[in-house]
């Protein structure tokens, strides 16, 4: 009879992991957020892995990977998909240890990232993009291994990856001076997590391990709940650090067992604490980067009190992605709304429009209209931005007494999606 291998991490593997790294990875801040200690009446830390060289954990675990490698693996070159963070870890692990690598990304990757994979790998790095979401490009990346004979630095099923994140754990636990009754970590495909989980369910047992993920990405929730890994048919690819369709089988093993639970959040409500923070803080972080402190609303009475630690993962955010997280936020918050409008084709519709079925704080944002010669209607396509969403009942209230309403748009996916 086979002894069942525990697939726990080992002290003694994240300690070497913690060696390996030195120089290499900073050991990033651990700073209480008044704002966010404020509104929750709680002590809420971020462990700011946004302040990495690479801007996210990433680095650990690629860098402490390709280290371990042979000399015979290192002279076959390595091959890795991303969607973004690791592929700037194992870039900038590869030009430091002269190691070629071919990284695999999916088309819709933001530019920022792009670039700064080039940046950080130099000469020693070929992007190639290809695929619709990282799941795509994993593919490819495998079939290039083998074709090759290169190693797959995995993004995070993998012990060598999760034994660098572990070290996350590590540097939490020496920098704090109290106990922690709550660590909040972003799942993608579970590798931070198992990392972090695995050494404090050695190092501080009583201590809560949180897993968050987008609720339009939910795979490692679903695999719990299915008690069997799960891969998902369609997933929401906008949190795009933390957007994976099937978690790893290391991985899933490992949060299944230390994870007090693993719950999602909206994306809009992901793009609402990305501007908070922006706003508030001044710290820039990417949608996954936002993922813990956006769950906080859930737990807010759980945490009263207690001393909590929120891993914000990575601050690689494209510009121009911004006027999308904006929307996406005031969507969440019922500040947005789109309608179809049934304009009367006469002079002054509308200025009777602006006049009678707007409130005083609502701003059109979005106007699209054709004029219809043969009908006594024409449709436009409104958006409305409004200051309270306690004013959108009397707004559509007035748009249908004066007969403008034609159709709601927001709850169209289909429609919405032309529109964003």
């Amino acid at each position: 009879m086979k002894t069942k291998i525990s697939p726990q991490l080992l002290l003694a593997d994240v300690k070497k992991a913690q060696e390996n790294l030195e120089g290499i990875a900073k050991n990033t801040p651990l700073e209480l957020n008044r704002s966010y200690s404020k509104d929750f009446d709680a002590q809420i830390f971020l462990k700011r892995e946004d302040q990495q060289r690479v801007r996210s954990y990433k680095i650990r675990g690629a860098y402490h990977k390709i280290v371990s490698l042979s000399a015979e693996e290192r002279q076959q070159g390595v091959v890795c998909a991303s969607a973004g963070n690791h592929a700037q870890g194992v870039a900038y692990s590869c030009k430091k240890l002269d190691i070629s690598a071919k990284i695999f990304m999916p088309t819709p990757t933001p530019l920022q990232k792009v670039q700064q994979v080039r940046m950080f790998g130099e000469d020693k790095v070929e992007v190639i993009l290809i695929g619709d979401t990282f799941d795509d490009a994993k593919l490819e990346a495998m079939r290039y291994s083998e074709m090759h004979n290169s190693t797959i630095i995995h993004p995070f099923d993998d012990r060598k990856i999760m034994e660098g994140q572990g070290t996350i754990a590590l540097e939490i636990l020496t920098a704090s001076e109290e106990p922690i009754d709550y660590v909040f970590v972003p799942i993608g495909g579970g590798g931070v997590a198992s990392g972090v989980s695995s050494m404090f369910k050695l190092l501080s047992p009583h201590t809560k391990i949180i897993g968050v993920e987008p609720k339009g990405a939910a795979s490692m929730s679903t695999s719990i709940l299915n008690n069997e890994n799960t891969e998902l048919q369609l997933i929401d690819k906008f949190v795009d650090g933390a957007a994976v369709k099937k978690v790893g089988e290391l991985t899933f093993q490992i949060c299944k067992q230390n994870l007090e639970k693993v719950v999602t959040v909206d994306e809009g409500k992901i793009c609402e604490t990305i501007l908070n923070l922006y706003n508030r803080d001044a710290i820039v972080v990417e949608p996954a980067g936002a993922l813990t402190l956006a769950v906080l609303e859930q737990f807010a009475e759980e945490i009263k009190g207690k001393n909590v630690v929120c891993l914000i993962s990575g601050g690689n955010n494209d510009i121009t992605r911004m006027e999308e997280i904006k929307e996406r936020a005031l969507l969440y918050n019922g500040l947005k709304h789109y309608f179809l409008v049934k304009f009367p084709q006469r002079a002054g519709a509308l200025k009777q429009f602006v006049v009678d079925i707007l409130g005083p704080d609502d701003d059109i944002t979005h106007f699209e209209y054709i004029k219809k010669n043969s009908r006594e209607k024409g449709h436009a396509v409104v958006g409305i931005e409004l200051k309270q969403k306690e004013d959108f009942d009397p707004l559509l209230n007035r748009m249908k007494d004066f007969q403008f309403y034609g159709d709601y748009i927001n709850d169209k996916e289909s429609l919405m999606s032309i529109l964003i």
